[in-house]
């Protein structure tokens, strides 16, 4: 199998292709003084299987991976992996003449084949012209966990729509898992607490799939706190952290963060390299 990394996934490539020993394809990437972006790939594919793993962070990573497509026209199979894709949140149209943009982003891959990593709503792989896969990359979270020391651990969901991320990554580990649950007090006051567990005294490891700015995160680390947990860790699959939110967790008193390489960031200790040459390699 011949791998391709996009720009945005460089690292991550690297480890796939190094877990399936695979021939790694080496691509130029540069920007004309325009600001428009060029790639050419180095190595030869014509009439073989090639797999493209890019990352929608920006617009920009989105014009590189259909560039990266539109290349590798000659190859027998065409696979696409998209560990993070952005836009994926604008999956409905909430208000009349707005766009479903991530609607918009599947309609434009051209594939045999789309892998995405825990994408927001998997409604949308219906969205794209191409067999489309969900790959599921928090079991590799539990792992992590596993190896860490915490003290009487308990996972902990933000809200009830990201109970099976704290269900799949507890699986199998003997760790308890809960979800936080809103209860609104009055017209400005919101009570939040673990709906079944106390966390006194206990680690607390909130995981969602994705963290942005990291207000509600920020926010959910400071009640845990209040209400008795030991130590609050934050971990999540897509670590966009946009402007200052990795301060923001740490003001709030998170002990530590744990993500995944779909977007390569400092703290990116968990690879999801292992899920996605599982995959690849049955196919």
């Amino acid at each position: 199998m011949n791998i391709i990394g996009g720009p945005a996934s460089q690292l991550l490539t690297g480890r796939v292709s190094d877990a399936l020993k695979s021939n790694l394809m080496i691509s130029e990437f540069k920007r004309f003084p325009d600001g428009e972006s060029y790639i050419r790939i180095l190595d030869d594919f014509a009439g073989d299987n090639v797999t493209i793993i890019q990352s929608i962070v920006n617009d920009s990573d989105f014009i590189v991976l259909l560039q990266l497509i539109d290349a590798c026209n000659e190859a027998a199979k065409l696979n696409v992996v998209i560990p993070y894709m952005g836009y994926a949140r604008q999956d409905k149209q909430f208000k009349k003449g707005e766009p479903i943009s991530a609607r918009v982003i599947a309609k434009a891959i051209e594939a045999d084949c789309v892998f995405t990593v825990n994408i927001h709503d998997e409604s949308i792989l219906g969205y794209f012209d191409a067999k489309a896969v969900n790959l599921d990359a928090t079991p590799m979270i539990g792992k992590y966990i596993k190896n860490m020391k915490f003290k009487d651990p308990l996972i902990v969901a933000p809200d009830d729509g990201a109970i099976s991320l704290a269900r799949n990554a507890s699986e199998n580990l003997g760790i308890d898992y809960d979800f936080l649950e809103k209860t609104r007090l009055s017209g400005e006051e919101v009570s939040i607490h673990p709906k079944n567990i106390a966390v006194k005294g206990r680690d607390v490891i909130i995981i969602d799939d994705i963290i942005s700015t990291g207000g509600t995160m920020a926010e959910t680390i400071s009640l845990l706190k209040k209400q008795g947990a030991h130590e609050v860790f934050a971990a999540c699959v897509h670590p966009v952290f946009s402007n200052n939110a990795i301060l923001k967790l740490f003001k709030a008193g998170v002990k530590a963060i744990i993500a995944t390489d779909t977007i390569d960031k400092g703290v990116s200790v968990v690879s999801v390299a292992p899920v996605i040459a599982s995959v690849l390699q049955d196919i």
